[in-house]
Formats: structure tokens, C-alpha cells, sequence
């Protein structure tokens, strides 16, 4: 099968453009400058999975080597995740390959936070699949500090975010700070090869290369291979680059006191400008710069039209309402109907409305909004209009300054159409923003919160206008209105994105509570700090706050906030938690040992992991070594008889006697204690203690955990002295070992050099890309093995 039969079988179109072609027969650019409304989605998502390999029903072709397994589409609005996973979600299955992870077909995946289980894709690093999801989602998962998930997964995501991907960065004249970040990743990507190839594309219809010029990055600048539209394309797509737009300024502006007492006035003349210019044969899209003013301005509208067909699109909803959101946007040959959004519509949208009035915004951002207005030159006929809204200097411009405003306005002047063709070029310098050090990268690979409990906050790399925000989410506290009670963590539908400036007007309201997952002491409780960028917090229905034709709306009033029913997913994590040791079936420890070092055997040979296979598949049959250990064997209900074998899973699991206890520590100490200064002995030692996320660059004692009271050493529950059986397992023995802790101490001691000084070597030597990667294998090879153990299956 040629492109072009594979391309129509996907997309039910006649034929692909020339460039579309172009992608998929040559080897892969860096930078993709395609005009709005030209298929760039189609074309590097059918691309690569035409290197790939994939033709109708599976693979048919042997990969291309130069194209990794994974597809990461990055997005700047939440929005465009669910559009773009329709549109790809259609092509898989139009093309028969869409498949489940683990069924050797192309999964797919949108990354949101609060999926039902965040293992789903990366427990196949070695399969096919695409995963789709905003900046904030991706790139916080790309610097080790994954927004809504577990932090103990961050390492699993970010060793598979940094190897075997392409990273398809689309519009990114709307990343902000986050573009300067991809260019930086980038880089340190080449200055620290990652295990497998993993390589970067930058999309948008109106690129500038010169926004990529990082520190890192920038000798790498002039190789960069740009892939844009030859003349056969502008042919073909003549009436789309050729479509008729008629601009001129609104007679309204947005003036300072706007902002304040008059706000009802300026939105009540914008609703009257929009109902003077709307075609009732047809559709209006109205873009305003801010949530509150698109809110009101839909309210306005509401209450004069009255119109069930209007529609309020903005990033302060559920995921539950921007699904019935998406699919009201698909409908075909809709009339009289008026769309109300923010810049969450204006990149990426497959929609066209024959008038168009639109705030003064960002040149980049005027370019995107003019391409939702006659976008298939279908209006060319009849005539499609553009209005714009001048903004005041002293009004209210946030989230825009009032330079790149002002360098808009002067662009605007003069201008009477808003045609493609017809558009000055994209020549602004990129805005400054906080730049992404290698120090930086370095120090956020260890995933131990400070002495205080919080993190390195990463959103000054991900957003410059208007920091990256929390997530809230509603239950229904039946029992006692103070007292959430044990709460399954939430699921996507529920999640709710919210700025940092909305949950700080929210929590200021008399009587309104906030709750977090204390993650130490395994429980929600209440959050009387200043709320931080990428928390999610628990919210009472009875607080209110949430409308769902209006989203998150702080001053709403405290009307009960209807929850989202729940399919029973399963609690939030905590660091004591050990869940995957309680299963139905009991397995023996020496088994569990031996099934985890084949699996790992397998996925390094399946996923090409060949340099360090040894060092792997060895970590995996030493990292359940501590499950001998008497706090381990008394939670899981053993009488602690060696010879009738040590269980590795039990369905009888209790707390653990000493709070913090983590098994996988006492592994580590039993396997130095017996292999220290053999060849990779400290690589071994780290895979074995870092496979469950919670044991990695730094040894300390938890704050919530208490020592033996006689000024011996301790450590996650674990304490000088302790002594861990001997053990034979798949044919290697661990002796009767002592347990000591000196590893704790700064510089070299009792037992060489300190637990930071060999973890800061490794990272130093193998670099974070592939010390994680490794770090990887291993935590996904003892969940496939875990779980293969409860199916029953023969791993003999």
C-alpha cells in the first residue's frame, strides 16, 4: 500500500497534499511551517505511522529506524486534547490497527491527569502508541514532576517521555515559556544520549526558528531541516490560502474601567455588537482574552437570545462537560448559532464561522483567530467578516502585555483583510522567559520533596502567561461535611483545571475548605497554605463554584455542585503502601524473584535495551530481597519459617508495624553488603531500591516515621542492625545479612562512599535520560510479572 491509499483509507479524503506525501516518503524535519487548516495533525500522525511500519489490519513494513515508538503530541489548550484524539482515535480505527496496550496493535492515550490507572501505557514501553496531551501535562511529566499523578510514577514517565519518543510540538507560537523548554530538552537530550532516539518536531503556521535559539540548543540551530509548502500545494489548496475575509476594527474597545464598575457596559456592547453582525444562516465565533469576560458575555447573550444552540467553550471545565463540548463543535452545517471562548479555540479547532469578532491579542494569536473564520473558503461567495477589539494601554490586558498588543495594533493598521495570503510574516522575537539550566535538569531527577514537604516548582518553565494551575474536583461529603473519609483518588471526568488566581478567590469564601492527599500519612486533609501550581484538590459539592454550562465560576455561590459518578477507581497512593504485595493469589518470594529477572529479560530484549542488560535482569531478581525482613513477613501474616518459603504477595496484607517501612531499602543494603565494588554493583544497587519510586537519590528518615529509641541509624523503617535471612532464589543465594546504615552519612565511611555520592556518579556516568530509562525497565518488568502472577499464567 502506497502513502496515498493509506492516507485516504485513514481519512476518507480523495488524496493527501503534496507535503503531507513529502513527510511520509523523506527523513523527518525539525520544523514543520504549515499554514492553519492545511492537515498538520494528519500529517505527522500518518507519517509516522507509515514509518512505522503500519499499513491496513497491522504492521506490514519493518519500522523505520529513524522514527521511535512513541508519539507524544503536545498541546498548548486543554481543549485540543480531546478534538485531536477523536481525529487520531478515527484514523487507527479507519486504518484497523487501534488496539489496547498490550495487544500489539497502536494505543492510544490522552494524558489529563486523573486517569483511571497511570500504568495503562507505561507498563509497554516496547509497543507502538501515541499519547496526546497539554504542555502542563507533558512537560511537567519531562521535567520528573508530573502534574496530577503519583509522584512515585514520575520517573517511569519521564524515562519514557525522554527515550524512543518524537515529540510533535503543534502551535507553538502559543507555548510560551514552554517552547524555550522543548529547545532546552532538546538539547540536553543530545548532550546526554538517552538509551533510545528520541528527537523533537516543532509545528505552526506561523514559525519563527529563531524562537528555538536556547543556550543549549543553539549550536545545533543552523542544522535544523525545515519542511513547508511546495507550489503544487499552494495549488491544491488555493481556496483555502485564497479565502475572503473582511477585517475591519470594532466600533467597541475595551477601555480601564472596563475592568472595574463598567464591566457590565463593555460586555453588554460587545453582546450587541455580536447580535448586529450575526447571520442567522449561519455561525459567529466570538474570542475574548479572559474567562470571566467570556462567561459574562455568554451570560448576556443567554438571557437576550435565549439560544440552546450557543456555546461556551473555555479550559475551567470538567473533562465530563468538554466532551459533550467537543462533540456539539463537530456538528456539520450548523446555523444561528454564536460560540463564546477564550484562546482555548483559537489553535487547533477544526471549526469555521462565517463572522468572526475577536479582542486585540498577540500577533500569533490574530493569526490563529483569523484562521477559524471561513477556514475552507465555503463563505468566499457570500463574504466572511472579521471584527476586532481594540484594548486600551490602561485597560485591563492581562494575559497579554501591552508591547505585544501594541505591535498587533500596529500591524492591524491599514489592513482590510484577514486572507492567508494577505498576512504580514511572523518576525517577533520570542518573549523572554525563564530558561531551562542543566543544573536544573540534574536537580529535579531527585523526586524527594525539600525538608519542608514541597517541591522544586516547575511552572516558570512551563508558563509565562499566567502560571500552570491546580486541578479541583467535587464529592458529596455524606457523612460528616468536615471529614472527607476515606476517597478514591479522582478520575479524569471529574478534574476541573483552575488558575491559580481562580482557587485563590475560591478558597478566600467564608466557609470554603480545600483538601490534599498527604501522601505520608495516607489521607486527605485540609490545605491552609497558599495553594501551589499542579496540586489537585478535593472540593465539597456543598461549596459550590461549578456551573456546567458556565464552568469553574468562584463567586458562583455555594448551589450544590452536581459530582461526577465514579466507576470506583482506586485510592490515591501513599508512601507506606505496598498494594502490589497484596494479591489474591500468594506467591513465594523465590518464585516472584525469578519471574521478574525473565520478564526483565524479555522487555530489555523486546524494548533494544542490550548495554545494560545484565545490570538489569540482576536488579530484578535481587529487588524483593527484603521482603524477608521481619517487618515484612509479620504485615503479611507468615510465622516467619524460612523453610516453608518467604511470601512475596499475600492476600492478607497489614499495616506495617514501623511506619515508612520500604522492603525494597533492605534489598539494596543486602545486596551491597554482599557485592559492593563488583562490576556495576552501585547501578544494581539503585535499580533495586528505586523500583517502587520511593527509595532513589536521597536516604534519609521519613518525619512521620520514629527509630529505635537507642540512637542507632534508621531509615524508611529500616534500622542498624536489623538482620535480613538468608535466601536462595533462581539460582543465586543471599546470605544471613546484617543490616547497616552508614550509607546514610555524608563522604566516604564504614562503607564506602555515601548513598549520594554513588546516585550522583550514576546520573554523572549514564545521565538522567538513561539512568531512568534502566530505572524503568525494571519497575515495569516486576509489574508485568505481578500481574501475569494473579492471571495465574506459566512463567516457567
Amino acid at each position: 500500500m502506497d502513502f496515498k491509499e493509506f492516507f485516504c483509507r485513514a481519512t476518507a479524503l480523495p488524496e493527501p497534499y503534496p507535503y503531507q506525501a513529502r513527510l511520509a516518503g523523506e527523513p523527518w524535519p525539525d520544523l514543520l511551517d504549515v499554514p492553519t487548516g492545511m492537515g498538520k495533525t494528519a500529517a505527522v500522525t500518518l507519517a509516522w505511522l507509515y514509518k512505522r511500519g503500519w499499513r491496513a489490519g497491522g504492521r506490514n513494513v519493518e519500522a523505520d529506524d529513524q522514527t521511535p515508538r512513541r508519539l507524544v503530541w503536545c498541546l498548548p489548550m486543554r481543549v485540543l486534547v480531546e478534538q485531536t484524539a477523536s481525529a487520531i482515535g478515527g484514523w487507527l480505527d479507519g486504518l484497523g490497527i487501534s488496539g489496547q496496550p498490550g495487544e500489539g496493535k497502536v494505543s492510544l492515550h490522552m494524558i489529563m491527569g486523573g486517569e483511571p490507572d497511570l500504568r495503562t501505557w507505561s507498563e509497554y514501553p516496547e509497543e507502538d502508541m501515541i499519547l496526546i496531551g497539554t504542555q502542563d501535562m507533558l512537560l511537567s511529566r519531562a521535567l520528573m514532576r508530573g502534574y496530577g499523578m503519583s509522584r512515585y510514577q514520575w520517573p517511569v514517565q519521564f524515562a519514557l517521555l525522554h527515550n524512543d519518543c518524537l515529540w510533535a510540538f503543534d502551535e507553538v507560537q502559543l507555548m510560551g515559556a514552554a517552547l524555550p523548554t522543548s529547545a532546552q530538552l532538546e538539547a540536553f537530550r543530545r548532550a546526554f544520549p538517552p538509551a533510545r532516539s528520541c528527537r523533537s518536531l516543532w509545528i505552526s503556521a506561523t514559525l519563527n526558528r529563531q524562537w528555538l535559539d536556547t543556550v543549549d540548543l543553539h549550536p545545533h540551530l543552523p542544522e535544523l531541516v525545515r519542511l513547508t509548502l511546495g507550489q503544487a500545494d499552494r495549488e491544491k489548496a488555493g481556496k483555502r490560502l485564497q479565502a475572503e475575509k473582511r477585517l475591519a476594527r470594532a466600533p467597541v474597545s475595551l477601555t480601564r474601567d472596563a475592568a472595574g464598575e463598567k464591566a457590565d457596559a463593555y460586555v453588554e456592547a460587545l453582546a450587541d455588537l455580536v447580535l448586529e453582525h450575526h447571520q442567522k444562516d449561519a455561525q459567529t465565533l466570538v474570542i475574548v482574552n479572559r474567562v470571566e469576560r467570556a462567561q459574562a458575555l455568554y451570560r448576556q447573550l443567554r438571557e437576550r437570545r435565549g439560544h440552546r444552540e450557543d456555546l461556551l467553550v473555555h479550559a475551567r471545565f470538567r473533562a465530563a462537560e468538554r466532551a459533550g463540548q467537543a462533540r456539539q463543535l463537530r456538528k456539520e452545517n450548523v446555523q444561528d448559532r454564536i460560540i463564546v471562548a477564550t484562546q482555548a479555540i483559537e489553535a487547533g479547532v477544526d471549526i469555521s464561522a462565517r463572522t468572526l469578532v475577536t479582542e486585540l491579542a498577540p500577533w500569533a494569536s490574530m493569526v490563529q483567530r483569523f484562521g477559524r473564520c471561513n477556514r475552507y473558503g465555503e463563505h468566499n461567495g457570500t463574504g466572511a467578516t472579521v471584527l476586532w477589539v481594540d484594548m486600551e494601554d490602561d485597560a485591563d490586558l492581562l494575559p497579554y502585555t501591552t508591547e505585544s498588543l501594541g505591535a498587533a495594533r500596529e500591524r492591524l493598521a491599514g489592513l482590510t483583510s484577514a486572507s492567508p495570503q494577505e498576512l504580514p510574516a511572523m518576525d517577533e522575537p520570542r518573549p523572554l522567559s525563564a530558561v531551562l539550566r542543566r543544573k536544573d535538569l540534574l536537580e529535579l531527577f531527585n523526586t524527594d520533596p525539600d525538608l519542608s514537604g514541597f517541591d522544586v516548582d516547575v511552572s516558570d518553565y512551563i508558563r509565562d502567561t499566567g502560571r500552570p494551575g491546580v486541578q479541583v474536583f467535587w464529592r458529596d461529603f455524606k457523612n460528616d461535611p468536615n471529614d472527607p473519609a476515606p476517597q478514591p483518588r479522582p478520575a479524569r471526568e471529574e478534574l476541573c483545571p483552575v488558575s491559580m488566581a481562580q482557587i485563590n478567590a475560591f478558597r478566600r469564601r467564608k466557609g470554603t475548605l480545600l483538601w490534599h492527599w498527604d501522601s505520608l500519612d495516607s489521607r486527605w486533609v485540609k490545605w491552609e497554605r497558599d495553594p501551589r501550581p499542579g496540586m489537585t484538590f478535593l472540593l465539597r459539592c456543598t461549596d459550590g463554584g461549578y456551573d456546567p454550562q458556565l464552568g469553574f465560576v468562584p463567586g458562583l455561590g455555594k448551589s450544590a455542585v452536581v459530582p461526577v459518578e465514579q466507576a470506583g477507581p482506586a485510592a490515591a497512593e501513599a508512601y507506606s503502601d505496598d498494594w502490589r504485595s497484596r494479591q489474591d493469589r500468594p506467591v513465594l518470594l523465590s518464585d516472584h524473584l525469578g519471574h521478574v529477572a525473565a520478564e526483565a529479560g524479555r522487555l530489555c530484549d523486546m524494548a533494544g535495551e542490550s548495554e545494560h542488560r545484565h545490570a538489569v535482569v540482576r536488579a530484578a531478581r535481587w529487588h524483593d530481597v527484603g521482603k524477608a525482613h521481619p517487618v515484612f513477613v509479620e504485615a503479611v501474616g507468615e510465622r516467619g519459617d524460612a523453610s516453608a518459603g518467604f511470601l512475596a504477595k499475600s492476600p492478607c496484607m497489614a499495616r506495617y508495624a514501623r511506619p515508612c517501612f520500604r522492603h525494597e531499602l533492605a534489598s539494596m543494603l543486602a545486596w551491597l553488603a554482599q557485592h559492593d565494588g563488583a562490576e556495576d554493583a552501585d547501578l544494581v544497587a539503585y535499580l533495586i531500591a528505586a523500583h517502587h519510586g520511593k527509595v532513589r537519590m536521597s536516604l534519609r528518615a521519613m518525619p512521620a516515621e520514629e527509630g529505635p529509641g537507642d540512637g542507632r541509624r534508621f531509615a524508611r523503617g529500616i534500622w542498624e542492625g536489623d538482620v535480613l535471612p538468608a535466601l536462595d532464589f533462581d539460582g543465586e543465594h543471599s546470605a544471613e545479612t546484617e543490616l547497616k546504615l552508614a550509607l546514610m552519612e555524608m563522604g566516604k565511611g564504614e562503607q564506602g562512599p555515601s548513598w549520594t555520592e554513588r546516585t550522583l556518579k550514576l546520573l554523572d556516568d549514564l545521565g538522567p535520560f538513561r539512568l531512568a530509562w534502566l530505572e524503568a525497565l525494571v519497575r515495569v518488568a516486576d509489574w508485568r510479572a505481578s500481574a501475569a502472577e494473579q492471571r495465574g499464567d506459566d512463567h516457567a
